[in-house]
C-alpha cells in the first residue's frame, strides 16, 4: 500500500467513515426531531461539498498513482449521497416552487418573502377599508333610525350591550390561564 492509500484508507480522507457511523447512530437516536434531522442533512450536505472539493484537487492532479485515492474518494462520496439521501426523507420541508424557480432564474428568494408580505399588507388594507365603510354605515343607519324609531333603537342597545358583556364574560372564562391569570384582549 503506497503512502497516498494510507493517508486516505479507512477513514474517507476525511474521517467521513467514521463520521458516518456516528451520524449513523445520532440519526436514530434523534428520529423524531425536525430541527436534528434538519442538522443533520446539513451537515451531510457540508460532508459531500467538502468531498467533492477533494475529488477536483485529486482529479486536477491526476496521475496513475492517484488511481486509488480517487476511486476511495469516490466510493466515499457514493456512500455520503446515499447517507445523505437517507437523512433527507426524514425532513419535512416545503419549499414553495415559486422560491425554487426564483432561485433557478438567479434571483434572490428573499424577493418571494418581500412580495408575499406586500401582498398581505395590500389585502390587510383592502379589508380593513371594507371593515371600516361597514362601521360607517351601522353608524349612519343607527343615527337614521334612531331619529325615525328613538325606543326601538334603545331597546337594540340595551340588548347588544347585554349580548356583549354576555361574550366578554364567555370570552374571559375561555382565555383563562391553568395558573388563574386571565388574558385579556384590550378593547378598541
Amino acid at each position: 500500500m503506497d503512502s497516498s492509500q494510507n493517508m486516505t484508507g479507512g477513514n474517507g480522507g476525511n474521517g467521513s467513515l467514521s463520521a458516518q457511523a456516528n451520524d449513523t447512530a445520532t440519526a436514530n437516536a434523534s428520529a423524531n426531531d425536525p430541527k436534528e434531522n434538519l442538522n443533520q442533512v446539513i451537515n451531510s450536505i457540508q460532508k459531500n461539498l467538502g468531498l467533492i472539493h477533494q475529488l477536483y484537487l485529486t482529479v486536477s492532479s491526476f496521475n496513475a498513482a492517484s488511481q486509488a485515492p480517487l476511486l476511495q474518494r469516490l466510493n466515499g462520496l457514493i456512500t455520503e449521497l446515499d447517507n445523505m439521501d437517507k437523512l433527507a426523507e426524514k425532513c419535512n420541508i416545503q419549499v414553495p416552487m415559486e422560491v425554487l424557480n426564483l432561485i433557478d432564474d438567479g434571483k434572490n428568494p428573499d424577493e418571494f418573502t418581500r412580495d408575499v408580505i406586500n401582498s398581505c399588507i395590500a389585502k390587510n388594507q383592502v379589508t380593513k377599508g371594507k371593515t371600516d365603510g361597514f362601521k360607517a354605515l351601522r353608524k349612519n343607519l343607527l343615527e337614521e333610525l334612531e331619529q325615525a324609531f328613538p325606543d326601538e333603537v334603545e331597546s337594540y342597545r340595551e340588548i347588544r350591550a347585554i349580548s356583549a358583556a354576555e361574550s366578554k364574560r364567555l370570552a374571559q372564562a375561555q382565555s383563562s390561564m391553568p395558573n388563574g391569570d386571565v388574558k385579556l384582549k384590550p378593547e378598541l
